[in-house]
């Protein structure tokens, strides 16, 4: 049999309170802020102190759950019969579990519908936090979900309902809210409702069947990758923008309102002139000679360039974000032995699995000449070896504004930050520009794909690949050539087969008949001469100018070929003579070869 008490609770004495004795027991006499004064019991405490003691405003509900274990559950109520009211239900639902006619877990369920809903945000983040997940992630769950529980106005669990989800995804459509953020709040909500399932405290998710919106026919955010002649400009205007800002001339403000007999000599009728990369080494002298009395300041632009310059390096050749190049320290990386190698930890990588990172050797390379040059803080070395770097420390200090530094070094470059769809180009783009690269290079998929770190090869293919810079075009010459003309085709065929070659005949038809398909002809040729001397097609290859290497494959086998026939003095043999024959009767106007 449960019971309903309100329960009782202590607090220190306060100075201002006056004790009185009524009726032998003693009272603490105190008045708040607010109202009259009250009479309150005093205890003692376990130190001996005088205490007072107060008492619950509601009832708790006591009583055996169908575990058969005591549970003390606040009933919210003032009133001693509202409070029993409870208690008989919560004694109810504990005998139907005891007879099986409900589970336990549908009893805990029910236990969780009357906790307000931030309470359960509280928990859900606590156990995020265990899990390891990242505090970034973590902030931005509290944040989406507060934002949802306040819009949607869900209080308790009982109130989480598809149709005020859906509701409030229409509304951000409305106010233009990109499918990609709408479809991040939903999964926010999802992955709730999932752990509320998993901990018993909903028995469905309630939002399974809201459907997620197309982020494919809505991006906001496009990126394009970069190519190698613009990766060499950025490299070189990160290099030294640092110390060429110090080097900018002054112009003056062309302002078209004012008459030039109307402008009047004043600071801020100047600016900074803008630089180009045609311009940056001439800024650069200029800076040295500007900040020669203080060469402790050039040495840091120096290196500030030379760091900023090989961040991008770093991030294009390995792939990694920016929040992972941030976290890698010097005991991380392995640059000493035959294959360099960075170990990105589980805690830093997105998807919490940990990679080993393989260095290419320039890259290796430049990084053991920066762990060498760049000084070392006396915080930074190690007590017993002062010659050596503190392995906790970042190889890098990437800047928190690094978008808008990278901003500064495209324009300097004369790179446009959109294209002509309206792509740009972000931190992010150099990782893009990274698995484009390994694309365009004939790296296979599968393996681009575990360069990328991605667990699923579209992810690579269709999101990090730009099929801008890859080389479509040489793709498609490497198909073999269709003639359009099945008659002719089925004639050069048989011959094949009869032992005359038509290298010969691609040489005659021009001259003999007419015809505009000569340079379908040429085509052809060229493709067979390349399937008859097994040489690979030049562009997929890489060699850079495919007309030579052609001309070359022509230049041999047509002359073995093409000279293969006997030759008896300076008359043709009689096949020779008998295949002009043959193709002059085919040529139009003759009415033979009608």
């Amino acid at each position: 049999m449960g019971s309903v008490y309100r329960e009782t609770y202590t607090k220190p004495l306060p100075a201002t309170a006056e004790i009185v004795t009524v009726k032998g027991k003693k009272f603490a006499r105190v008045k708040p802020s607010k109202g009259k004064a009250k009479l309150l019991p005093i205890t003692t405490g376990k130190n001996g102190e005088a205490r007072i003691v107060y008492e619950s405003p509601v009832y708790v509900a006591k009583y055996r759950d169908g575990s058969n274990h005591i549970c003390k559950v606040t009933t919210g109520c003032r009133d001693e019969d509202a409070a029993r009211s409870i208690l008989g239900k919560l004694e109810r639902r504990a005998e139907l579990v005891r007879s099986q006619v409900i589970s336990p877990a549908e009893a805990s369920t029910a236990d969780h519908q009357g906790t307000l809903i931030a309470d359960h945000f509280e928990v859900y983040h606590q156990h995020r936090t265990a899990k390891g997940l990242n505090a970034v992630r973590i902030a931005n769950t509290k944040a989406r979900l507060k934002r949802l529980a306040d819009e949607c106005r869900f209080t308790r669990l009982s109130e989480l309902t598809a149709d005020a989800l859906t509701k409030w995804l229409a509304i951000q459509h409305t106010n233009k809210m990109s499918a990609g953020n709408r479809n991040e709040y939903r999964q926010e909500l999802v992955g709730f409702a999932n752990w509320c399932v998993q901990t018993h405290r909903l028995s469905v998710n309630p939002f399974a069947n809201v459907l997620k919106a197309d982020a494919k026919t809505d991006r906001r955010r496009q990126r394009r990758a970069m190519t190698e002649a613009e990766l060499v400009k950025l490299l070189e205007v990160a290099r030294w923008r640092p110390l060429a800002e110090f080097g900018r001339e002054t112009a003056e403000v062309d302002d078209e309102n004012t008459e030039a007999t109307d402008k009047i000599v004043k600071r801020s009728n100047w600016t900074k002139a803008a630089l180009t990369l045609d311009g940056l080494y001439d800024a650069v002298e200029r800076a040295r000679k500007t900040l020669a009395k203080n060469p402790e300041l050039i040495a840091d632009l120096e290196r500030r360039g030379r760091e900023r310059a090989l961040i991008y390096k770093t991030l294009v050749l390995t792939g990694l974000r920016k929040g992972e190049l941030a976290s890698i320290t010097v005991g991380q990386l392995e640059l000493d032995g035959p294959m360099p190698f960075i170990v990105l930890e589980a805690a830093d990588e997105k998807n919490r699995q940990g990679s080993t990172i393989p260095l290419r050797s320039d890259l290796a390379s430049d990084l053991t000449v920066w762990l060498s040059d760049v000084p070392i803080p006396s915080t930074l070395r190690l007590s017993k070896n002062h010659g050596k770097i503190d392995p906790k420390r970042p190889l890098f200090t990437v800047p928190a504004g690094l978008v808008r530094i990278l901003n500064r070094d495209l324009s300097a470059a004369g790179i446009n930050k959109a294209d002509e769809r309206g792509r740009t180009i972000d931190v992010h783009a150099l990782r893009t520009s990274f698995g484009t690269l390994l694309s365009k290079g004939g790296v296979a998929p599968r393996t681009a794909q575990a360069a990328m770190r991605h667990s699923t090869i579209d992810l690579t293919m269709n999101t990090y690949t730009d099929p801008k810079l890859l080389d479509v075009q040489g793709a498609l010459n490497s198909l073999p050539s269709l003639d359009l003309n099945p008659r002719q085709t089925t004639e050069r065929q048989s011959m094949r087969a009869t032992g005359t070659d038509d290298m010969l005949s691609s040489q005659l038809v021009p001259m003999l008949v007419p015809d505009s398909g000569k340079s379908r002809q040429i085509v052809s040729f060229v493709a067979q001469a390349s399937e008859n001397t097994n040489v690979s097609n030049p562009m997929r290859s890489g060699t850079e100018n495919p007309k030579k290497s052609s001309e070359k494959a022509l230049s041999t086998e047509f002359v073995n070929k093409a000279f293969r026939v006997e030759r008896k003095g300076v008359e043709p043999s009689t096949s020779a003579l008998v295949l002009m024959l043959v193709f002059a009767l085919r040529a139009p106007g003759c009415f033979w070869g009608l």
